[in-house]
């Protein structure tokens, strides 16, 4: 399964979906091929970029069910979308995007600082799936919600919420990565600060494991 065919499956029915820095669109084409929004919104900073969904989409913007929008985030968007889907960015660029606008649903997959994005998130939204995902040997965070008030503790910020609660064999996979990254760490390290670190390190690691 590809990381665009993953994300798929977060993805819920919604009258109008917004999906920003739209890449190919191939998430786009999947909500409205089968009958998930009544309208769709396609939007990148690069027309350039742009230009490789509104090919694939061609037949949806000649129908007008599909709308290209040359905009930073959801800027020139020119009605409320119930759900917004942003992949792909950094965590900092995403926060940038929906400190603007906070959408009522969102599916968010940070490329990294995914804790900055949840600790942004933690009290302004209820959260829906907030695990990790493995796509080969790669892994990836996605966070979905709505409006809500929802408080995460220092280490859901962390780590991930169902990580924590129903943690998933990939994200168990990801720690023990992690942990075997500290242990080799460990052994080179003289530094005694270092060592101290590494040492809380692999005893946090390790108790997510159990």
């Amino acid at each position: 399964m590809r990381r665009i065919e993953k994300l798929c499956t977060y993805l819920s029915r919604a009258d109008v979906f917004a999906d920003v820095g739209c890449d190919h669109g191939y998430c786009t084409e999947y909500m409205l091929k089968n009958d998930l929004c009544g309208r769709a919104y396609i939007s990148d900073i690069s027309a350039k970029s742009l230009q490789k969904a509104e090919t694939l989409l061609a037949s949806y913007i000649r129908e007008g069910r599909c709308i290209p929008v040359v905009a930073d985030g959801l800027q020139g968007i020119g009605e409320p979308c119930d759900l917004v889907l942003i992949a792909g960015m950094g965590g900092e660029e995403i926060i940038k995007i929906i400190s603007g606008t906070l959408p009522d649903r969102f599916v968010l997959q940070p490329m990294k600082n995914t804790d900055k994005v949840r600790s942004y998130l933690s009290g302004r939204v209820k959260f829906i799936r907030d695990e990790t995902f493995r796509i080969g040997e790669t892994y990836y965070d996605v966070v979905v919600g709505e409006r809500g008030e929802e408080m995460l503790t220092p280490l859901e910020i962390k780590y991930g919420r169902d990580n924590l609660n129903t943690p998933t064999d990939d994200f168990r996979q990801w720690v023990k990565e992690k942990l075997e990254g500290a242990e080799k760490f460990l052994l080179r390290a003289k530094d005694e600060n270092a060592r101290r670190a590494l040492l809380e390190r692999r005893a946090e690691l390790r108790g997510l494991l159990h």
